[in-house]
């Protein structure tokens, strides 16, 4: 027995590795990894083609998610994917008819928020639904809801707002503002006047300068120069 190698000492296991020859000394399989040949099986099917129906309506409704979009800027989007035209309308007609898709209601609503916010004049506003695609009808019934009272006031309101940090000569000043007016769309005759009245109440300077403004004579001097420097459509 002396000879013997003792699997326990007086302190707890032997810890030393196993000897060659020892019993039991085959390794064990690792848990936990699967064969290769499982992950890469040849005979596993394919999962079948996807409707393309059910992918086009997948598309609009996270184009909806994001933002309302006109029955154009679905059709756009649907054609980068790759969608045929036929399966394009089909979809689409029946968004129109359930309401989803509503090109009044987007214009509407865009005319709203664009005058509010931005203080964009009619004009402006009509170039910005033609790039979204809305049809010419649509958009004008959905501009005819900013009257030119409305449309004089915000300009005003504008002229207001930046002539409080405004500085330099009251001519220089006239230009800029105009200038900023016809920016966001609004006609000569409208954006003149409301620089001029803007400038009259502002101080003595201003308001010498805004007497010798021929508001109506420079309207129609802009109005032609427009006209002529308009892009044909």
């Amino acid at each position: 027995m002396a000879g013997r190698r003792r699997a326990r000492t007086g302190r707890g296991w032997d810890a030393s590795p196993p000897r060659a020859g020892d019993a039991n000394t085959t390794p064990r399989p690792r848990r936990g990894r699967r064969d290769r040949s499982e992950e890469t099986d040849p005979e596993a099917t394919p999962a079948p083609p996807r409707d393309e129906a059910e992918v086009a309506r997948e598309i609009c409704l996270r184009q909806l998610a994001v933002r309302p979009r006109t029955r154009a800027q679905l059709a756009g989007a649907l054609a980068k994917r790759g969608i045929s035209e036929e399966v394009s309308a089909q979809v689409l007609d029946r968004y129109d008819e359930v309401g989803i898709i509503d090109d009044a209601a987007f214009a509407r609503a865009w005319v709203t928020s664009r005058h509010a916010g931005r203080g964009l004049a009619r004009r402006a506003l009509a170039n910005e639904l033609r790039q979204r695609g809305v049809d010419g009808d649509v958009a004008s019934e959905a501009l005819g809801e900013l009257d030119e009272e409305t449309e004089a006031e915000t300009a005003r309101a504008l002229v207001e707002r930046k002539l409080r940090s405004a500085r330099g000569e009251p001519d220089a000043v006239f230009r800029r503002l105009v200038g900023m007016l016809a920016r966001k769309g609004y006609p000569p005759g409208v954006a003149i006047r409301a620089v001029k009245d803007a400038l009259a109440a502002q101080s003595a300077e201003a308001a010498e300068f805004a007497e010798q403004v021929d508001a109506d004579a420079l309207a129609d001097a802009e109005g032609e120069l427009d006209r002529d420097t308009r892009p044909l459509d």
